[in-house]
């Protein structure tokens, strides 16, 4: 017998989407998994280990792929990954894994990868979906005409996971036969120069003909041979796939568990109708919104409880006064603002993942891909949009199905203009100050329309600027959308929760560390100021609140309100007052812009302490205080036109640090996520200045 596996070989999972590839290597790995990207691009690579006798197998989760011939970024990875033997995740073998009940379409992959001589074995998956004569049947037809191991398992109920270790312990491997043969001419000039390719197959130097963005050490032979044989990349794409079909398509029988084909049919009649189907989405989305708010609501609050028990611990733990305000104010709750996310990034990825699991979210990607074209954007964009009136970090995060890059990296763009959770406290404070309570027909509530107001204009901005970025961006390959629609079937809930953690760990791990930074910077600059200054405001507050005969927590909110005055925050506000004084703002909404930069909702807790109230405040007496602030000469900061500039500012201005390092992990660039800031607050700034001015005639 043939040995291919090293003591620490490298194996992977190569397969369609919808294929069940992630189901394996869950059911392989189980939480020995790690996620990385590729060098220099975005596209993930998930790779876990295992033990199978006395060696570590490193299995790598390659992107799904329905040919080596890529129509996106992913599979440009797949077909680099599988044609450079010196690359660090060259594979030493491969599992093809292949949903059984779909397998005419599976097996043009599979053809292509025994040509690339990487030993394989292959894994019809789904098994638990198909006839159990069927599939026998289709094992012996699919060993018998391509030469190689086949494995029949069912992830879903553990079925021939045991025959599937097994083979892999025995090295089962072969390297089969696709009975595909390369035109004469051209396999005569791919071997003349086959000795200077050390370890790639015909197939594999063919490849490079193809696609010359895969490295290769010399460019000029291959050049030479496009020359000799008038080589058409296009034409020998669609010689070499009809060859293929034509090989093996009356393999598979056509018929197979018609049942579960009708019944999926069935449910498409209503969930893909073109009335219906949209409707029924908005419902699904909307549950799944409304979860994410509810349900998450009680573990944040829980962790925000937790958190603030701790920095109180640390604040009489540590008596070196400013070493306590650090890691009360900072550390801990830096750290606070990164695990306080945690639920709604659990729920969402539970919930989607769900949705996945069955089949369904195929059916919306469907549904809203053309219309979606239209603003450059992707049938998957809706997902990401919709998940943003939630938060727009794990929104972001799920924007990672898109597989075209122009249309992926829009949609990371627009989605912070989707109104999340956290401008919710803001929006429900200021409408509070200026717009009445009044009833229309007695349902209709003229708050409630306000509100829809906001979130209407954050959803035309996102569009507007889509469409902008779609002429502007440049991408040399068309946007097709190639998807499967898979049988609906019940979730696995592995795949669910393992899912959920590697979003959540993505998120700790990675977006937390900038998001710390920024938080202890933050407080750093809402602490400390110029030592006389500070120690003037200070003097000035304690003789105020005697002279006002003040209890304890109100003397101490005026006195974190006057050296937040004079803070280098204070400093920063009053610095950018001139800015922001054409849209009526003065620097105490100076200093609450820059404060909220940590997150939205800080908003209403420092406009609480500047105006001397505690955070623990009823919210209608902080309306009512900034109802009658005043301005330095003597006029209400909070007017009409004010606090609508101020409403239409929070819509559209990037003001979350979370989003911004989501943004940057995503593109592996600060050079979008500074864009993104450039150009949201720029429309912010213009239409909260237009906005003043119209309602301040």
């Amino acid at each position: 017998m043939n040995s291919y596996l090293s003591s620490n070989p490298t194996i992977a999972l190569v397969g369609n989407p919808n294929s069940g590839k992630t189901s394996i290597f869950n059911a392989l790995t189980g939480l020995n998994q790690q996620v990385g990207n590729f060098p220099g691009v975005t596209v993930e690579k998930i790779s876990g280990h295992f033990s199978l006798g006395n060696k570590k197998i490193r299995l790598i989760d390659l992107p799904g792929s329905y040919s080596i011939h890529p129509t996106s970024f992913d599979e440009r990875e797949v077909a680099k990954t599988l044609c450079q033997p010196n690359a660090e995740i060259y594979p030493d073998a491969i599992i093809y894994v292949a949903d059984i009940n779909n397998l005419e379409r599976q097996l043009l992959l599979f053809s292509q990868i025994i040509d690339l001589k990487i030993p394989t074995l292959l894994c019809l998956n789904m098994i638990d979906l198909a006839e159990d004569t069927f599939a026998k049947n289709i094992k012996k037809k699919v060993e018998d005409h391509f030469g190689t191991t086949v494995i029949l398992c069912s992830t879903r109920n553990s079925n021939g996971l045991t025959e599937l270790r097994e083979a892999l312990k025995n090295e089962k491997f072969s390297t089969g036969y696709s009975h595909y043969e390369l035109n004469k001419e051209l396999e005569k000039e791919i071997l003349s120069i086959s000795k200077n390719f050390q370890n790639l197959s015909t197939y594999q130097i063919k490849l490079l003909l193809h696609h010359d963005w895969i490295p290769n050490a010399i460019p000029e032979e291959l050049d030479q041979i496009k020359q000799k044989t008038a080589f058409s990349d296009i034409l020998e794409q669609v010689e070499e796939t009809k060859a293929r079909i034509q090989g093996f398509q009356n393999l598979i029988p056509t018929k197979n568990n018609t049942n579960q084909s009708s019944k999926s049919e069935n449910i498409d009649r209503i969930l893909t109708h073109k009335w219906f189907g949209p409707l029924i989405f908005f419902l699904i989305m909307g549950f799944v919104f409304q979860s994410i708010f509810a349900w998450a609501a009680y573990p944040m609050d829980w962790i925000d409880g937790l958190m603030g028990s701790f920095g109180n611990w640390a604040s009489e733990a540590i008596s070196t006064p400013w070493l306590s305000t650090l890691v009360a104010d900072g550390i801990i709750a830096g750290i606070g603002s990164v695990v306080i996310f945690i639920p709604q990034i659990f729920i969402l990825f539970v919930l989607l993942s769900i949705l996945e699991e069955i089949g369904y979210m195929s059916r919306a990607v469907y549904l809203f891909d053309s219309w979606m074209q239209k603003f450059g954007l992707n049938g998957r964009s809706i997902i990401a949009l919709i998940s943003g009136s939630a938060c727009a970090i794990p929104a972001i995060m799920s924007a990672r199905t898109i597989k075209n890059p122009k249309e992926r990296l829009i949609t990371i763009f627009v989605t912070p203009f989707m109104s999340c959770s956290a401008r919710i406290p803001v929006y429900v404070l200021l409408i509070g100050m200026i717009v009445e309570p009044v009833y229309y027909f007695g349902f209709i509530n003229l708050q409630g329309l306000a509100f829809f107001g906001l979130y209407l204009l954050g959803i035309v901005a996102a569009l507007l600027v889509s469409i902008i970025l779609k002429w502007i961006l440049k991408e040399s390959s068309k946007s097709y959308l190639v998807l499967e629609l898979p049988s609906y079937k019940n979730p696995n809930w592995t795949n669910v929760l393992l899912s959920a953690k590697e979003k959540v760990m993505s998120f700790v791990i990675d977006a937390g560390k900038i998001i710390m930074i920024l938080s202890v910077v933050i407080w750093f600059l809402s602490s400390y100021g110029p030592q006389e200054k500070m120690d003037i405001a200070q003097q000035e507050a304690q003789q105020e609140a005697m002279e006002k005969n003040l209890n304890e927590q109100d003397t101490d909110n005026l006195i974190a309100s006057k050296k937040l005055e004079v803070s280098y925050a204070g400093i920063v506000g009053k610095t950018i007052e001139p800015a922001i004084k054409p849209l009526g703002f003065d620097w105490k909404i100076g200093i609450a812009l820059v404060t909220s930069f940590a997150a939205r909702e800080v908003f209403v807790s420092t406009m609480a302490t500047i105006n001397s109230i505690g955070e623990d405040a009823e919210e209608n007496t902080l309306k009512t205080k900034l109802l009658n602030s005043k301005n330095s000469i003597g006029k209400p900061i909070f007017t009409p036109a004010t606090t609508w500039a101020l409403l239409v500012f929070y819509v559209l201005a990037m003001q979350c640090i979370g989003t911004l390092a989501v943004v940057k992990r995503e593109t592996q660039s600060w050079k979008w996520p500074l864009l993104q800031v450039a150009v949201m607050t720029g429309m912010a700034y213009f239409l909260a200045w237009a906005t003043f001015v119209i309602l301040n005639k």
